[in-house]
C-alpha cells in the first residue's frame, strides 16, 4: 500500500525536506502541501491523504482546530502532530482534538518515518508510557460532566472496562494480555470495541478518555 501524505507547515523549507525524505520511501508519496491550517483543511477535504503531518503552530487557523475539523469531517485521514517539545501543551491539545500522535520536531527521519507507517496502519505514533506522562502534566485540565462519564462508561463490558484500564495505564496489548491472563489478539479485538462504542479514533485518545472519565488517576497509576 502507498501512504499518500498532506504536509501541513508553515516553512517552506521544512516542507522542501520533508518531501525530500518521503519521496525516497518506495511505500510513500506526497499528496500536497499547505502553508497554514484553513489550506490544511480544504486539502484533506479534497485530497482524502492517509496521513497529515500537522504542525500546530501556523498562520490563522492553528493545527490544533485544522487537526478537530479533518478528525471530524475526513476520519480517514490519520493526523500526526508535530511540536517543538514531546510534552507540551500543543501535543496535549493535538490529542485531545483526535490526532493520532505526536513527534517532536527534531525526531530522526527513520522514526519518523516508522511513525508515519504506524498511523497509518490504524496504530498511535507514540508509546503509551509517554501517553500518560503527557496526560499527567496536563490532568488538571481533564474535567468532564459525570453524567456523560457514566454513560459512555456503561457501553462497555467488563472485560472491555479492564481492557480500557490496563491501556490508560500505559501497558503495551502484550503487557495488558499478560495482566488479564488473555491472549494479545484477545486483547487487540476488546480494545477495537472500546474504540467503536466510546467513539474514539486511537489508542492516544483511549487514554484521554480513561483521564477525563475518572477511570484512572494520577494518584493510582503506580498502584
Amino acid at each position: 500500500m502507498t501512504i499518500r501524505l498532506l504536509i501541513a507547515d508553515d516553512e517552506s523549507l521544512l516542507r522542501m525536506a520533508f518531501r525530500m525524505v518521503f519521496e525516497a520511501e518506495p511505500d510513500m508519496e506526497v499528496a500536497g502541501e499547505a502553508g497554514e491550517g484553513e489550506e490544511a483543511v480544504r486539502m484533506t477535504r479534497r485530497l482524502r491523504p492517509d496521513v497529515v503531518l500537522m504542525d500546530v503552530r501556523m498562520p490563522g487557523l492553528d493545527g490544533i482546530e485544522a487537526t478537530r475539523r479533518i478528525v471530524r469531517d475526513c476520519p480517514r485521514s490519520r493526523v500526526l502532530i508535530l511540536t517543538t517539545f514531546d510534552l507540551d501543551e500543543y501535543a496535549f491539545a493535538g490529542l485531545k482534538a483526535g490526532a493520532a500522535g505526536f513527534l517532536p520536531k527534531n525526531t530522526r527521519p527513520a522514526e519518523l518515518l516508522g511513525a508515519i507507517r504506524d498511523v497509518a496502519a490504524g496504530e498511535a505514533a507514540l508509546s503509551p508510557r509517554v501517553t500518560r506522562r503527557l496526560l499527567e502534566r496536563f490532568a488538571p485540565q481533564l474535567t468532564p460532566s459525570a453524567s456523560e462519564r457514566d454513560e459512555r462508561l456503561a457501553r462497555l463490558t467488563s472485560r472491555e472496562y479492564e481492557v480500557l484500564v490496563q491501556v490508560a495505564r500505559g501497558l503495551s496489548n502484550a503487557e495488558a494480555a499478560v495482566a488479564l491472563n488473555l491472549a494479545e489478539a484477545t486483547v487487540k479485538t476488546h480494545l477495537s470495541h472500546v474504540l467503536l462504542k466510546l467513539g474514539l479514533r486511537s489508542r492516544a485518545q483511549v487514554v484521554v478518555f480513561a483521564y477525563e472519565s475518572g477511570v484512572v488517576r494520577p494518584t493510582t497509576l503506580h498502584d
